[in-house]
């Protein structure tokens, strides 16, 4: 008697009452955490466990593009870098697209990849996108520390701007996960963003300053290109990293604007959706 005493006093007393879910939605987030540590080291496992070069995956991705877009678009089309050699140029920039279109791409089919799970145990729903999320924050991280010593390669000197990139990041992971919830939240109704998601996203790396400075883009036109929100953040992150580079204050202000819009536009969206995800899962 005793032991059972001693049992029923360490359980914890959940008390439901009604239109308490929002209010505490936030708090079950912190309370899955270790659900979410699992899943995160999970998916890690499961994308490198049987490659033979494991992590160094997500270092020789950006590296080989950024070495291919150099040769083809600087030495063969000779497009402009701003007096920046062209592999750092065009690496400082593809890392956080590449970084941005995963998120949008694995957060926005998270949750039908993940309908067996889903349908069986209780936990926040968000937890899932966060999760694909998080690992292609892992990614971008480890790609991220090769940018120092490719200055250093190149012979450009490393400045206090390199502070800049942790906001810089911030910013884009805000983005990112807020378009993904977006997404996500649509894919469930409309499968067909899974085909139309992956040719945008490609358009889109053309359409944003990966290979080019956006200075190429006439000045009449450039309010409305810096209406991708991604431009203000490509230009962030290049002057970030490189000390003659220049940031249009304009698209960057743009760029905050509609991380803070999309975050806020896409916690709605996944909260309403979610509330019928039994329905249509």
């Amino acid at each position: 008697m005793k032991v059972q005493a001693a049992f029923f006093q360490n359980l914890e007393l959940t008390v439901i009452e009604a239109g308490q879910a929002n209010r505490e939605y936030f708090k079950d987030l912190w309370r899955f955490r270790e659900l979410y540590y699992i899943l995160v080291w999970r998916d890690v496992l499961v994308r490198y466990k049987q490659t033979a070069l494991g992590l160094l995956w997500t270092v020789l991705k950006p590296l080989l593009t950024a070495l291919v877009f150099a040769l083809v678009f600087g030495k063969l089309i000779k497009i402009p870098s701003g007096g920046v050699p062209h592999a750092p140029f065009i690496y400082a920039a593809l890392v956080p697209w590449l970084f941005f279109a995963t998120t949008i791409s694995d957060a926005s089919v998270s949750l039908a990849a993940q309908s067996g799970l889903i349908s069986k145990v209780f936990f926040p729903r968000m937890l899932i996108p966060l999760v694909a999320m998080t690992v292609a924050l892992i990614e971008f991280v480890i790609a991220m520390i090769l940018l120092i010593p490719m200055l250093f390669i190149f012979g450009i000197e490393p400045s206090w701007r390199l502070l800049a990139l942790l906001p810089l990041t911030l910013l884009t992971i805000v983005l990112a996960f807020g378009l993904g919830l977006c997404f996500a939240s649509l894919h469930m109704r409309y499968r067909d963003t899974a085909i139309i998601l992956p040719f945008v996203l490609q358009f889109g790396l053309y359409l944003s300053p990966v290979i080019f400075p956006s200075d190429l883009v006439p000045y009449p036109w450039r309010l409305l290109y810096s209406l991708n929100p991604i431009v203000g953040l490509i230009e962030g992150f290049r002057w970030a990293s490189f000390p003659n580079m220049e940031v249009h204050g304009g698209a960057l202000g743009i760029s905050i604007l509609a991380a803070a819009v999309f975050l806020l536009l896409g916690v709605r969206s996944f909260r309403r959706m979610e509330r019928n995800l039994a329905d249509v899962i």
